[in-house]
This record gives C-alpha cells, structure tokens and sequence, in this order.
C-alpha cells in the first residue's frame, strides 16, 4: 500500500486498457504538436538555445507519468517560470555560455530536489504563504515583464533586463535599430496566431468540419504558423535582410548526465530554487485540482511535491531546465480526454521525435515568430480586474496585490515574489494582532447571543459578555486585555464579565498569561471572571494550570447557562462559590 502511495503508476496502472489507451494516445498527438513551439519559445524566453526547451519537455512528462497523481497535468517549461530561470542565471553568467546554461540545468536539479524533500516531508502547506492576491499580481506583472520582453524579438532590436524599467529604457536606447522586415513577420505570426486562437474555431465550423478535425487543426495553428514563416524565411531570404534567425539546432537527444557541482554556484541559485519550486507548485497544484475536480479525482498535494521534484530533477539529468504544470496545454489535455498520467509519457514520445527529426530544420525559423507566440500565450495572464476586485473586497489585499505588482514590475521576479510572502504575512499577523470581539446580548424569546450592533438584543447592565472570534496567542493577547480593562473602567455598573469563547480554538501562553492579567485586573475591580462554551481541547490546556483555580467566576457550558448561573447567584445571595463546588465544577469540565 505505502509502495502505491509513492508511485501512483503502479495503482491507475492495474485499471489500463484499450480504451484508456486510445483516450491517451489522441490527446497526447493534440499536446505535442501544440508543446513544439511554445518549448522552443519558452526556452528562448530563459534565455537558453530553443532545443533545451524540447529537451525539458521528455524526461519531465516520463517522470511525472510514474510519480504524479493528476490524469490530465501537463509539465514542461512555462512562462513564469522561465522568467525567473533568466532572472536567477542572469546574474552568475552571461547568456548564450556553457556556464549559462549549466546554471540552468543545476537550478533545476536543485529545485527538484526541494520539490522532493518537501513532499517526502508532507510539506505542502508551505505554498499556503502564496495568497490568492499574491499570486495573481506577480503573475499579472510577470506576464507585462514577459510580453515587454519580447518587444525586441518583435522590433529585431536587442533588449536586456528582467525588470520592466530595465526592459523598457532598452527599448528606448535600441529603438533606432529596428528592422522593418522582422517587423513585418512578427506582425504576420501575431496576426494569425490572434486569428487561430478566436475565429479559426468558428470558421471551420461554418464549412462543416467534423468537431474531432476542427480541434487538431486549432491546436496545430501554431504549429502551422511555425512552418508558414520557415518557408518565408527560405524562399525571401529573410537571414540575409537582418531577420534573426533560430539558427543551427542540434540534432537528437543530448546525453543523459548530471551538472557540474560548483559550491558558490550552488549558494547562489539556493533562494532562487526555493521561489521556483514554491510559485511552480502553487500553479502545478492550482491546475491539478481544478481539472480532478471536474472528473471527482483526487489529487495528493504531497505526492505531487514528488512528482514534480522527480520532474525537475529529470529535466537535469536531460540538460532541461525548470519545469512546472502548465494552464494551458492541461487543458488542452483534459479536452483532449487523457484517462491517465500515460498521456504525458506518450507526448514525451511525440517531443523526443521531433526533436530527432524536425530540428534540422528549425534553423531557418525567424525568432519573431517565438517572440509572437510567447506574446499571445502571456496574454491570458495578465488580469487587471483582480485590483479592483481586492479593492472593494479587503484593502488589506488590494496592498498585497499591489505590493507584489509593482515589486515583481520594477525590481523583479524574485524580490517582487518575497514582498508579497513578506505583505500576506504582515497582513495576516497586523489582522490577528487585533481578533474581532464583540459585545453580545440575548436575542428575545431564544437562548442565541449576538452581536449588540448588528442585531436587536437584550442585556443585562451589570454583565458584559464578550465574545472573542479569535484564537488567542501572543501577537492579539493584549488586545483582549486591554478591551476588556476598558470595558470595565469605563462602566462601574458592571459586577460580572462573561468571555464567550465558541470560536476559541487555541490559548497558548502569553494569551493565558494576559488572562491571569485580566482576572486580577478585574478583580481589584470587584468585577468577577466567567467563561462559556470554552472547546474541549482548550479546556484541557487550561485544566493543567492555576488560572481555574483562582477564577473568580465560573467556566459555562454555553453563554446562556453563564447569564442564568450569574442570575441564580445573584438572586440567592451567592456571590461567591465555595471552593469544594468550585473544584467539583472544574472537574466536571474537565471531563468534557
């Protein structure tokens, strides 16, 4: 059993067949032809040779197969990640370098290693600290920095930088130096991909093609663009009026080895590894769950840790660089009814074959078209509307929005990354530090308690009950105190303070010392402490200390049976409970 919990392949496997293998077959001929160019042009956009993005897009799905959980997950080089592959071997060699590209293949290993331990380790709940803001305003600037970057592939002018001032001062220095012929073919590519992705659908469809041909030959538009432009370049001679050209590609499958292992390089590339791998695996798991659960699968997180760590470290050993699930071809391989994880291996196939036999002629391919084809393809990422979502949802979110966009925008990917980890958790701390607590009162003919604003509620003068919506630690522990001092100070009528604690799931024990606080401030006030509907497990917490022993009041089932008790006293002149009942009653609670 705990054998299938690490290769899944060995539990889909049992339940294989001829008609899973024909769903895995086609969809796996729909991905790799859509997979060729944006491989090719995902690894121009890391700033490695295009065949390294072939090269990231065999071992990884093989790998994925064996170790992965979700039957429709596509891995290969995106967008964002790529990006960030440039930004981070950017900085240690200069691109086009055997040093470059080692750097890119160690990234990946070291990524995949940390995939790896985190998922044997049951770490996934480490990608938590991405919110949903976070990860949509990098992603939203990421797309503005990719499709900038691409301006020059567009323009045939050079542009350097990984940050959009950078990208676009760049811009502004080379501007003079366009080539008015590699414009005209980056328009034609951008033109008819545009074409292809919204009305090639719908123009089959009025001439009556069947709906199994109208979608290869969608998926196969860019591919189709891809050759248009090749024969462009050979029958005009593109190369020989300044277009820039692919190049020469080698030809078959590189050897299957290890980097170099250098110590500085390796230091460098550690902090950069760990945003790669955090930021794939939040976008990998976001598309695995969202397409299982269309099907009622289910899908491990921490076996997916795995799975794309033996994906990562597979693109290594295959002189690839880092890999995660992307959006777009999984959907096209959910479409296109993969059955199994088979699917990806399959394509894996497909990709190694085009490698073997297409790269010959990949030299003569303008480099604009890749440029179009990264543009459109980042298109889809870019979301303003999440701004003025977070804005009328929570302020605090449009800042860690707009932190993480304008970070990632003008100084990067990665220090654009760690402000919005830094601004979710300053969030979250600065929203904890401050639990909302209400004051409740009885509302009439029941035995509920609710808000005092926002309901219409009975209360008693003397008796203030509060109840606290929060866990209780040491960041909101002097909230709670100083609430309830203030409370009690500025209304001398009050004899009895009733903290309701039904949303209390933990006290640790800076929140128990600033009880202790409260119970003795309220105490040189004449005022008695009470608690209700406090949770077993916090109430076995607090059996174990003093603080019950010294409470002036009493802990309560329930917020009503604390208002009758405080009346019943009150009424029988029992302001004071003996301690033998006092006892009897904690050890009651106890029991709960």
């Amino acid at each position: 059993m705990k054998l299938k919990t690490y290769l899944p392949i060995l539990d889909w496997g049992k339940r294989y067949n001829r008609a899973t293998l024909t769903s895995d077959l086609v969809a796996a001929v729909i991905v790799t032809i859509m997979l060729i160019p944006q491989s090719l042009a995902y690894a121009l956009l890391a700033g490695l040779p295009p065949e390294v993005g072939l090269y990231a897009s065999v071992l990884p799905l093989v790998a994925y197969a064996i170790f992965g959980t979700s039957s429709a997950l596509a891995v290969g080089p995106v967008a964002v990640v790529s990006l960030m592959t440039a930004a981070a071997v950017g900085r240690l060699a200069a691109e086009g370098t055997a040093d470059y590209a080692s750097a890119a293949i160690l990234l990946a290993l070291l990524s995949g290693t940390m995939l790896t331990v985190m998922g044997l380790f049951r770490l996934g709940f480490i990608a938590n600290f991405l919110s949903h803001p976070v990860i949509s305003g990098f992603i939203t600037a990421s797309g503005i920095i990719i499709a900038t970057s691409q301006v020059g592939g567009l323009l045939g002018i050079k542009t350097e930088g990984h940050a959009l001032p950078q990208l676009v001062l760049s811009i502004a220095d080379n501007i003079g130096a366009i080539n008015w012929n590699t414009v005209e073919v980056g328009a034609v590519a951008l033109a008819l991909l545009l074409w292809i992705r919204l009305d090639l659908k719908n123009w089959l469809n009025r001439f009556g093609v069947p709906k199994g041909v109208v979608t290869i030959i969608v998926r196969a538009g860019p591919v189709l663009v891809v050759f248009l432009t090749m024969a462009w370049s050979a029958l005009f001679d593109l190369a020989g009026k300044g277009v820039a050209l692919v190049g020469q590609v080698p030809q078959g499958l590189p050897m299957l080895a290890l980097p170099s292992f250098n110590l500085d390089t390796i230091q460098a590339l550690l902090l950069p590894a760990l945003i790669i791998s955090v930021v794939g695996f939040v976008e990998s798991i976001s598309v695995a769950q969202t397409l299982a659960a269309k099907r009622r699968e289910r899908i491990d997180p921490n076996q997916e840790l795995i799975g794309l760590g033996a994906s990562n470290i597979a693109a290594a050993i295959g002189g690839g660089y880092p890999v995660t699930g992307g959006f777009a071809r999984s959907v096209v391989n959910f479409d296109a009814g993969a059955a199994t994880p088979a699917a990806g291996a399959f394509t894996a196939i497909g990709i190694a074959g085009a490698t073997l036999l297409l790269t010959p002629f990949l030299a003569i391919l303008p480099k604009a078209t890749l440029a179009a084809t990264i543009v459109l393809a980042v298109l889809t990422l870019v979301d303003f509307s999440i701004l003025k979502r977070a804005w009328n949802y929570s302020k605090a979110d449009f800042a860690a929005v707009v932190i993480t966009l304008l970070g990632t925008l003008l100084l990067g990917v990665e220090v654009g990354i760690s402000l919005g980890v830094g601004a979710s958790i300053l969030i979250f701390l600065y929203r904890s530090s401050q639990p909302h607590a209400a004051i409740v009162g009885q509302v009439p003919g029941t035995e509920h308690y609710r808000n005092v604003k926002r309901h219409n509620v009975d209360t008693t003068p003397d008796v203030l009950s509060i109840r606290v919506d929060e866990s209780l630690y040491f960041a909101n522990a002097r909230y709670l105190q100083d609430l309830v001092g203030n409370q009690a100070a500025q209304n001398p009528e009050i004899k009895d303070v009733v903290l309701m604690c039904s949303a209390v799931n933990a006290i640790d024990m800076s929140a128990l010392e600033s009880l202790e606080a409260i119970q003795h401030q309220l105490s040189d006030f004449g005022v008695r402490l009470h608690l209700s509907e406090v949770k077993g497990p916090v109430m076995d917490r607090l059996a174990g200390t003093d603080f019950l022993v010294h409470l002036s009041g009493g802990v309560h089932l329930s917020q009503h049976q604390a208002m009758l008790a405080i009346a019943a006293a009150r009424n029988a002149k029992l302001l004071h409970t003996a301690p033998a009942e006092h006892a009897e009653a904690k050890k009651l609670l106890v029991r709960r």
